[in-house]
């Protein structure tokens, strides 16, 4: 079985989706998924689809969704399988689990890939670190769950993953940074903090990323135009890092040389203290 949660739900098992139409199901589907190997309580299935007040008949309705699921996915199976839809979406006390491995889902594999990419660039190996972060993230294809309806449960794990991705697209960027990818960035970092206004971090990156190509003048007024904005929208200045930032490009610190900083130390903490 291949699972996809980053982006529209998708689930397959010998190359036929086993995804239901209707909306409750995929919601069930999509929260065993996000815990292969692990009971979900059925309080929180229920939860997940109707809050904190179910129905009378919540219980006899999930009951229902879980028998739907297993005729889909025992279709596709087949009669030869050696393993029966009840084993695979199996009834424990107290909750339903999906038994398929971690890797089958691929926000598992993402989470793999992540943390090889944040160990090698703890290690200094700025290019598996890249390498890493970045095939972490073309696995994902669009917003996560996109095309679910999200209950409580779901949605605080939306926002998780959704969090997850931008500072893997951070880090990423660091590590290229390293590299002194800086004039190749440019581009894409000036569509994320367009995106993200207020990301100190992907601002900080772009603004390391135009003073190493050689635009010291574009560098300062990006940090003109983000502290107006922070002091006009948000009642605050800079962080203190950001404002050693915009010191050291005034005075020429070579600690903004693309060898300079630590290996262990992202852009936006080379000026943490």
């Amino acid at each position: 079985m291949k699972i996809q949660v980053l982006g529209p739900l998708g689930a397959e098992v010998n190359g036929g989706s086993i995804v239901p139409t209707a909306g409750k199901p995929r919601q069930i589907l999509s929260l065993l998924a996000l815990y292969p190997g692990r009971v979900v309580p059925v309080q929180t299935l229920l939860e997940e689809l109707w809050g904190t007040r179910p129905p009378h008949s919540a219980l006899t309705t999930l009951q229902t969704y879980i028998l739907q699921l297993r005729r889909r996915l025992g279709t596709a199976m087949g009669p030869s399988a050696p393993a029966g839809a009840k084993d695979v979406l199996a009834t424990r006390h107290g909750g339903y689990l999906l038994q398929v491995p971690e890797q089958s889902v691929d926000v598992h594999a993402y989470e793999c890939l992540v943390a090889e990419g944040r160990a090698a660039f703890e290690a200094g190996d700025n290019e598996v670190s890249a390498d890493r972060y970045r095939r972490a993230l073309d696995l994902w294809n669009g917003p996560a769950l996109v095309d679910v309806r999200l209950g409580s449960i779901l949605e605080i794990e939306v926002m998780r993953m959704e969090e997850s991705r931008l500072v893997a697209v951070e880090r990423r960027i660091d590590a290229d940074l390293r590299l002194g990818r800086h004039c190749e960035l440019l581009a894409e970092l000036t569509e994320l903090t367009a995106r993200h206004p207020h990301h100190e971090g992907l601002h900080s990156q772009a603004i390391v990323a135009l003073y190493r190509s050689g635009r010291q003048g574009s560098a300062l007024e990006a940090y003109r135009r983000l502290r107006l904005r922070l002091i006009e929208e948000l009642g605050v200045e800079p962080s203190p890092q950001l404002q050693r930032l915009h010191q050291a490009m005034l005075t020429v610190d070579p600690l903004l040389d693309v060898a300079a900083g630590p290996k262990r130390t992202s852009t936006f903490d080379l000026f943490a203290a």
